[in-house]
């Protein structure tokens, strides 16, 4: 998007006419048609596109290029308006600006000295669907700043200064980025009726288990949680039972129990990088048997966790940089007439006290070659 905004910048500086390149127009297409609703609330078959994380519709052509910079006559001093695109990062703003269109589907107001949303801030916006907010000096929302915006759909407010996660934000919401502030804990209500939201990014906040309020992702079908860099020092029991992507890398996690995964049965990726894991309990691998990509580099393990064999669709694993002193024959692969769903494409090895020089070739009979394993020597 900034090489959009780029391009609309040369054309106010162009004598000339100024027509973006069909790839910049078509990517502005596709995120407009990504941010546009229909208006028809009672046609039934579009209830799908709506729920969705990208409701992009089908076969819906790309527009005619429009005459260049077809401006709205409303627009906030310094920013660039077009096509229900409102941008005004980088312009040193203290608050949010006035005269924005009511029209507004998408806001910039990211790397900016924002330092609070007030309560009518956004008033009027009712057709606004994402909100960049990054990088600004944020520590306070008004709870009805977001009164308005009952279409919102993503809601950026990563790098600022937010002690908690703001209330009463959008139960429209589908994305919500907080990811480097300081949270410290997840009230019960925070995410209350959110039933679309779909992505959530919490790292780099110091968030402990204990600031996790029971119940506080309850009802929610959340696919993709991070919570990395942050204060953890055990795998959340509370996070929604939906998700198919957590990553937990870069905490204080110091082993894996046995129920720690009995919740996310759907589970396909899995991000345990960079933590302090010494053991991985024997069986606890068993409750994710769909996932297809484990990361446990960077840790303290002596030796491949158990039931990976076990593991049909595990595709790629990550086990470098820890202590792991000796690979058996069976430690990756099933016994036949036991087969694998799906063969490796990666397992790394690297930096582990392992003689790889012992390692019996069978070991790896179920991965798609010998590139995908990488072995290497310990240095210590």
């Amino acid at each position: 998007m900034k090489e959009c905004v780029l391009f609309y910048f040369l054309a106010l500086c162009s004598a000339k006419p100024f027509v973006l390149p069909p790839k910049y127009m078509a990517l502005t297409d596709l995120m407009l048609n990504d941010m546009d609703d229909d208006d028809d609330d009672d046609d039934d078959d579009d209830d799908d596109d709506k729920n969705s994380l990208f409701p992009f519709k089908r076969n819906v052509p790309l527009r005619p290029t429009p005459p260049p910079f077809d401006f709205h006559p409303i627009c906030p001093f310094g920013c660039q308006c077009y096509l229900k695109v409102v941008q005004c990062s980088d312009l040193g703003l203290a608050s949010v600006p006035t005269k924005i269109p009511p029209d507004t589907k998408l806001l910039d107001l990211q790397n900016n000295k924002i330092k609070e949303i007030k309560e009518k801030d956004l008033q009027g916006l009712t057709a606004l669907s994402a909100l960049f907010l990054n990088n600004n000096k944020l520590y306070k929302v008004h709870p009805k700043a977001f009164q308005s915006t009952n279409k919102l759909r993503r809601l950026y407010l990563s790098h600022n200064q937010l002690t908690e996660i703001p209330s009463n934000l959008p139960k429209s919401l589908a994305e919500l980025r907080i990811h480097d502030n300081k949270v410290k804990k997840v009230q019960k209500d925070s995410f209350k009726g959110m039933a679309s939201l779909h992505v959530l990014e919490m790292s780099a906040n110091p968030l402990e288990n204990e600031g996790i309020e029971p119940g506080a992702f309850e009802g929610l079908t959340v696919f993709h949680v991070r919570i990395a860099e942050a204060k953890l020092t055990s795998i959340p029991k509370g996070l929604p039972s939906s998700i198919y992507e957590l990553h937990l890398d870069h905490n204080k996690i110091s082993s894996v129990e046995l129920e720690d995964f009995l919740r996310y049965k759907e589970l396909q990726r899995l991000g345990l990088g960079h933590n302090k894991i010494k053991e991985v309990e024997n069986g606890s691998l068993a409750s994710i048997p769909k996932v297809r990509e484990i990361h446990l580099e960077s840790n303290k393990l002596k030796k491949v966790p158990p039931g990976i064999p076990d593991l049909k669709y595990l595709q790629v694993l990550f086990l470098h940089s820890n202590n792991i002193g000796k690979v058996e024959v069976n430690d990756f692969c099933p016994i036949a007439p036991r087969m694998k769903k799906s063969l490796y494409s990666g397992i790394s090895l690297f930096g582990n006290p392992v003689k790889y020089w012992e390692v019996q070739p069978a070991t790896f009979r179920c991965t798609l070659g010998r590139n995908s394993v990488q072995l290497g020597n310990f240095r210590k």
